[in-house]
């Protein structure tokens, strides 16, 4: 069989992104989903694989969901999000019958779904894909890291926010890293502030600079603070189109630096 077979159905993707964050709530699948936007406003073709089985939110704020995914020969074909193709997104909230079912499985299951869903999509030519994983370092982690190995991942970015109580979290994932060989890109800071919608000033809600620390600490590179905006919050509550609204965020220029810092890396210098 000749190289591109092997590959299968990732063949047409350049590099692979995985975000983990070591618990809840700390807003990694948004900032999968900024990444995402902000690597396709510079016009790259970006897919993203929402693995957090139990809850896979990213169909809601792209607003797709209750799409249905085709299946073809080679296997599911992914949703697109937006008209010109250049973001399409897997995700188990597309399997279900109502957006509101939990998936109430056991591990084996789980990892089997993982597995399918990185060999049997058809992502055709992609210059990144994004990997939104869980809460934590469970097996299902560890699955995802073996399934996607042989594909080579770019490596991984790691969310937290500014208290010590997250950092605390992601130091078990920089071990989890470790011991599965995964490099790490580097750590975001997310909500580190709140931008004032009246007057567009942040403020530190919480202790501020426990990600930069923590990286400086593990010896691995911090990418950024990212704040927490209002006024995306409400346009995705109101059902707003997420694509257009994040661009004129006070997030944004958080992100597209982050996304530099990553494009960077993937240049044949920063290699």
């Amino acid at each position: 069989m000749e190289a591109v077979g092997e590959r299968g159905n990732l063949s047409g993707v350049g590099h692979i992104l995985l975000v983990l964050s070591g618990k809840g709530g700390v807003g990694k699948s948004t900032i999968s989903t900024e990444l995402a936007l902000a690597l396709r406003h510079v016009g790259k073709k970006v897919g993203i694989l929402d693995v957090d089985l139990c809850g896979p939110s990213i169909p809601q704020m792209l607003k797709v969901q209750g799409k249905g995914v085709h299946q073809c020969d080679s296997g599911w074909v992914p949703v697109f999000v937006d008209q010109d193709k250049s973001i399409s997104l897997m995700s188990i909230g597309f399997l279900l019958e109502k957006p509101d079912d939990a998936v109430v499985w056991r591990g084996p299951k789980k990892n089997a779904l993982i597995k399918q869903f990185i060999s049997d999509v058809t992502w055709g030519d992609l210059d990144f894909l994004i990997v939104d994983t869980p809460p934590g370092t469970s097996d299902e982690h560890i699955s995802t890291v073996e399934s996607l190995r042989p594909y080579k991942p770019l490596g991984a970015v790691l969310v937290t926010t500014p208290q010590a109580v997250s950092v605390g979290d992601v130091r078990r994932e920089l071990t989890f890293c470790k011991k599965t060989g995964l490099q790490v890109i580097g750590i975001v800071e997310n909500m580190s502030g709140f931008v004032c919608p009246h007057c567009l000033e942040c403020t530190n809600l919480f202790s501020k600079g426990g990600g930069e620390e923590l990286a400086r600490h593990a010896g691995v590179p911090f990418l950024g603070c990212v704040p927490l905006d209002p006024q995306l919050t409400q346009s995705l509550e109101e059902g707003r189109d997420f694509i257009q609204e994040f661009p004129k965020s006070s997030a944004f220029p958080a992100l597209a630096h982050i996304a530099q810092q990553i494009l960077d890396r993937t240049s044949p210098q920063g290699s």
